[in-house]
């Protein structure tokens, strides 16, 4: 694979100049093109993405039914009203019919579809695992590339899969609801090693107020705060247990400084939203002054350094018709007792490698 904006196509080159111009349909068509992984897409992200990253990246993961679009919906709305550009990626579910968005999030969005400062793009997961669709990234990195102050970022909320966001966004806003559970299945999904900010939403509803408790309890739990000064297992000293209500109001802390704050929101009345408008803006206050937004940035684009070169291994191995005739003669050797998957692995290997010696 070779990139440079000296091979972009005719049609490519076009769609360039219309992407750079602003125009909100050359967006779309990019998003396609990549999304379908079309001739010369590669091409055409090297060159879009020269510019570097510029957005501020906020993901949006938690079970399904806890009101992320609603909650989404209502940052948007924010940010316009501070005359920022929006980009929204909300991956849905595939159809089992068509293969593409089941557009439920778009559906929910539809009032924002008419602002002219906000771009909608529902993806299908297409089988992909983490909560985003294979190309996700990429579809931030075009938004990015195309201007918008903010990309908002929503998962398609399959319970204990959405770690993947951590790799998408710089800031993680994980939204649960009374109905979602306790504190400890959070813990079992991973959520309190990915949040940057805890949100409790329709905290109108019963049982709020104790799950708020249970999520800072956890994160203090996990690290090692809550529980410092209590002696272990017998002669616990219950008068500190009793200034638990006074340190659950604080925010819990993070490894590296930040405080994660745990939040209350009803999205549908706009309740608690300036609060985590306030949160967001924290945080990133604190990714630059720590030097943690640099390495988060690093660690991002290493990640999709790797995912492009094993989405080109697997295009380049399975493209090859010397591949392809190993592999039909180990099957052959499966069937009859002469082989195994390892070594017909092996095998397909050393062609790719031309045979560089043992694989280990």
């Amino acid at each position: 694979m070779h990139v440079s904006e000296n091979r972009l196509s005719v049609t490519h080159t076009r769609l360039l100049d219309q992407f750079r111009g602003g125009k909100p349909l050359a967006l779309a068509r990019a998003i396609s093109l990549v999304e379908n992984q079309r001739e010369g897409f590669q091409d055409f992200l090297h060159t879009v993405l020269a510019t570097g990253s510029r957005t501020r990246r906020i993901g949006f993961t938690g079970p399904p039914g806890a009101g992320k679009s609603s909650l989404v919906a209502e940052l948007a709305r924010a940010y316009r009203q501070a005359d920022e550009h929006v980009g929204i990626v909300a991956v849905d579910p595939t159809s089992p019919y068509s293969g593409g968005a089941l557009l439920g999030d778009r559906i929910r969005m539809n009032e924002l579809a008419t602002d002219p400062g906000i771009f909608i793009r529902s993806m299908a997961t297409r089988g992909s695992l983490g909560g985003l669709a294979a190309t996700t990234k990429e579809v931030i990195d075009l938004m990015d590339a195309f201007g918008f102050e903010r990309v908002l970022v929503e998962t398609v909320g399959v319970g204990q899969t959405e770690l993947e966001i951590t790799a998408a966004a710089d800031t993680v806003v994980v939204v649960l609801v009374p109905e979602s559970g306790d504190a400890i299945q959070a813990m079992k999904a991973g959520l309190m090693e990915i949040a940057d900010v805890f949100v409790i939403n329709k905290a109108d509803r019963p049982g709020a107020d104790r799950l708020l408790r249970e999520i800072r309890q956890a994160i203090h739990l996990r690290t090692g705060h809550a529980l410092s000064d209590v002696p272990a297992h017998h002669g616990v000293d219950l008068s500190r247990m009793m200034k638990k209500e006074a340190t659950e109001d604080a925010p819990a802390p993070h490894e590296g400084g930040w405080q994660i704050p745990v939040l209350k929101t009803t999205a549908q009345t706009g309740e608690g939203v300036p609060e985590l408008l306030a949160a967001i803006v924290d945080h990133r206050t604190w990714l630059e002054e720590s030097g943690e937004l640099v390495r988060r940035r690093r660690l991002r684009a290493r990640g999709r350094v790797s995912d492009v070169v094993d989405r080109e291994l697997h295009r380049l191995a399975w493209a090859s018709p010397e591949v392809q005739d190993r592999m039909a003669r180990g099957l052959d050797d499966i069937q009859e007792g002469r082989g195994t998957p390892y070594s017909v692995a092996d095998t397909i290997l050393r062609a790719l490698l031309k045979d560089r010696g043992p694989l280990r």
